[in-house]
């Protein structure tokens, strides 16, 4: 694996596990020093069997960026090169089921935060050459029923990427996303069980499978990497063409002929 991040420092948030725990391990691997942050205490753990530091912070709350920005100092990683806003929650409901504070937690997790830690964090990102890359989800770019308030915090990071890539791209910051599709992770293992959802979501993947936390790590990683040094203001679906040509077969492919 290539060492392109040698020297390098970078925040996780939603670290403990699932895609944020994938892709600091994978920038770790690629020899960045990495923060991860999380709501759960578990991200100790995970960021002590990586060698890195962490901090366990309910980034909604209203002293979560200055908790962030002190850790990172105490950490020794300033300027920051790196900040993955993956953090997130879901639990939505049908709007007419979705009370104001389930509408709200969402919005103040899955939105909100990102864009006060990403404010906070600006003036400490390497300039030029920062990176930020955030994350949305297909249900932000094609909607699902039942998941207003989660889809509508993402579709607003997919914006909120878009606006910031053209307000810092002059001082030489690339702000990206990935929409992930279905992933393996603690957050999706009751969906996956639910036959309404794998008929409408798992069933329409042209690639006939859902991705692994790692898949979508590799993508973050290639965003916040000198590989990606023109990329800015992309939202990136990585759901093995859902969003793209969705379809549901009747029949399986035939057997390829030797």
């Amino acid at each position: 694996m290539p060492d392109r991040f040698t020297a390098k420092t970078a925040l996780v948030t939603g670290g403990a596990r699932g895609i944020g725990a994938a892709t600091a391990e994978r920038l770790a691997a690629e020899g960045a020093r990495v923060l991860l942050v999380d709501l759960l205490p578990e991200v100790a753990e995970t960021a002590a069997a990586l060698g890195q530091p962490s901090l366990a912070v309910d980034l909604a709350a209203a002293d979560a960026p200055a908790r962030v920005l002190a850790a990172l100092r105490a950490a020794d990683m300033l300027p920051l090169d790196i900040l993955v806003n993956n953090a997130g929650i879901g639990g939505s409901k049908p709007l007419a089921d979705s009370d104001d504070a389930l509408l709200y937690r969402l919005i103040d997790v899955n939105l909100r935060a990102v864009i006060s830690l990403t404010r906070d964090l600006v003036p400490h990102l390497r300039q030029p050459g920062g990176r930020i890359v955030n994350l949305s989800s297909i249900f932000g770019l094609t909607g699902y029923p039942g998941t207003v308030g989660y889809a509508v915090a993402k579709a607003g990071i997919a914006q909120f990427t878009r606006q910031q890539a053209g307000e810092l791209g002059p001082r030489g910051i690339t702000v990206n996303a990935i929409a992930p599709g279905v992933v393996v992770t603690p957050m999706t293992e009751t969906r996956l069980k639910d036959p309404v959802y794998q008929r409408l979501q798992v069933a329409p993947i042209p690639l006939e499978r859902v991705s692994q936390p790692h898949e979508q790590a590799a993508v973050i990683a290639f965003l916040a990497s000198d590989d990606a040094g023109y990329v800015s203001g992309a939202v990136i679906p990585v759901d093995g063409g859902y969003t793209a040509a969705r379809h549901s077969r009747a029949e399986p492919l035939p057997a390829k002929e030797d």
